[in-house]
């Protein structure tokens, strides 16, 4: 790298892509990794976070980037893709650092991090010399923006706050907000069980509740029970009513009943009926709101319904046709109209006409190998589940029913593929 004196703030280098010599991608910078620091001592960045491709995130040292600016960083290629984990007195900059607290060392009072500058020394060494940082507050996602005037600052006019004590999650929060879900997720299970909290808190409910359905099912409970009941109550209204059935199992049955008791109506009377099934069956694996429409309906309303934001490509797959009442438990159930034929149709024609009649819905008492015998038989994306009945209870997607079948740990699981040639850890 050159040896050429540079400054880098590091909030205008996340999301760059990180290349090889030979200009191929290898992913995208999420954080800085420094090591130390003290009153008089700045911190030293020792390597970066990359997420690669598979969303794993690995460490690439700093003495293996050849080439780092507000454009693009470039690296030697060789890079260790054991998942990323801190060690010892480690800190993420983006982790750790931004939205702390400091109090100026002029008595002038307090501040929070909002951007750290790196500087190169003449060897080639990177340190954090300079805070960027605003005064006078506000980081509550409940509160609304930050006030107050900035000010860029040495590192030595700062006293950083305790560990112990909160930090916000305001910058993370905004800096994260392109992942998908299940990527955010990841992210939440590489950190400290109190700034997990703290970046809960910061989320919108209906954000928290899409992340916390792909953690493993101890973090969910964790998380769930860190929040306050009424805040806990919201975010289940906010998640699918199985991934709520299948959270609330874990709980404490009182705890349980307590937070049903604070959801609205519908939704609780929605997961109350999945809990009564017994694990392992098609009731238990089911979401009870897939798309039904009478027979009477259109193509086009039929469209129309399946383009909504909310709905899973899975549930989107497939229109459920049945009588009156359209909610579950409905009427009779009639058939399913598949999105292909939605797409060959005429948008005035009756659903009623398009009806699949040949594919036998499952019973929401039937085992989780009649479900996966059926849909791998009919290469399904989802399937109808009926009560003794006949009436439509709900359906199992091939989501629910690769999360059951894949081992409890799929989502941490590192299968360590290599994508580029190994090195080692240095710094």
């Amino acid at each position: 790298m050159s040896t050429q004196p540079t400054r880098i703030f590091v909030a205008r280098l996340l999301g760059l892509d990180v290349f090889d010599p030979l200009g191929d991608r290898l992913g995208r910078l999420r954080d800085v990794v420094v090591l130390g620091g003290g009153q008089r001592t700045a911190p030293h960045a020792v390597g970066i976070v990359v997420e690669v491709p598979g969303k794993k995130r690995v460490f690439v040292p700093m003495t293996r980037l050849t080439s780092m600016d507000q454009a693009q960083i470039i690296c030697t290629g060789l890079v260790n893709l054991r998942r990323f984990e801190q060690r010892g007195a480690e800190q993420l900059v983006v982790g750790n650092m931004f939205d702390r607290q400091v109090t100026l060392v002029d008595g002038s009072g307090g501040a929070v991090i909002e951007d750290i500058a790196m500087d190169q020394q003449r060897n080639g060494d990177w340190l954090v010399t300079k805070l960027f940082v605003r005064r006078g507050t506000s980081t509550s996602r409940l509160r609304g923006l930050r006030r107050g005037h900035t000010m860029l600052i040495d590192w030595s006019d700062a006293q950083p706050a305790s560990e112990a004590e909160p930090q916000g999650a305001t910058h993370f929060v905004a800096t994260h907000e392109d992942l998908k879900p299940a990527d955010f997720a990841d992210a939440l299970q590489e950190m400290s069980d109190k700034r997990r909290i703290e970046v809960a808190s910061e989320l919108q409910d209906e954000r928290l509740a899409d992340i916390m359905s792909e953690l493993p099912e101890e973090d969910q409970v964790a998380l769930l029970s860190a929040l306050d009941s009424e805040r806990a109550a919201d975010v289940l209204e906010e998640m699918d009513p199985d991934d709520a059935a299948d959270l609330l199992a874990d709980l404490p049955t009182a705890k349980a009943e307590e937070l049903l008791l604070l959801m609205e109506p519908d939704d609780a009377e929605d997961v109350r009926r999945l809990l009564q099934y017994e694990e392992g069956t098609a009731g238990a694996l089911m979401t009870p709101v897939p798309v039904i429409l009478p027979p009477e309906a259109t193509v086009a309303e039929a469209l129309a319904h399946v383009r909504s934001e909310d709905l899973s490509p899975a549930l989107a797959s497939a229109i459920f046709i049945c009588r009156p009442p359209l909610e579950t438990p409905t009427g009779r159930f009639l058939g399913v109209v598949h999105i292909q034929q939605l797409l060959r149709s005429a948008p005035p024609e009756q659903l009623g006409t398009l009806v699949d009649k040949n594919l036998e819905p499952v019973s929401d008492q039937d085992t989780v190998s009649v479900v996966s015998h059926t849909m791998a038989s009919y290469n399904l994306n989802s399937l109808p589940v009926v009560n003794r009945e006949g009436r439509l209870v709900g359906a199992v997607t091939v989501d629910d029913l690769l999360d059951h079948l894949l081992p409890d740990d799929w989502r941490s699981h590192d299968d360590g593929a290599p994508i580029r040639k190994m090195g080692g850890r240095i710094g």
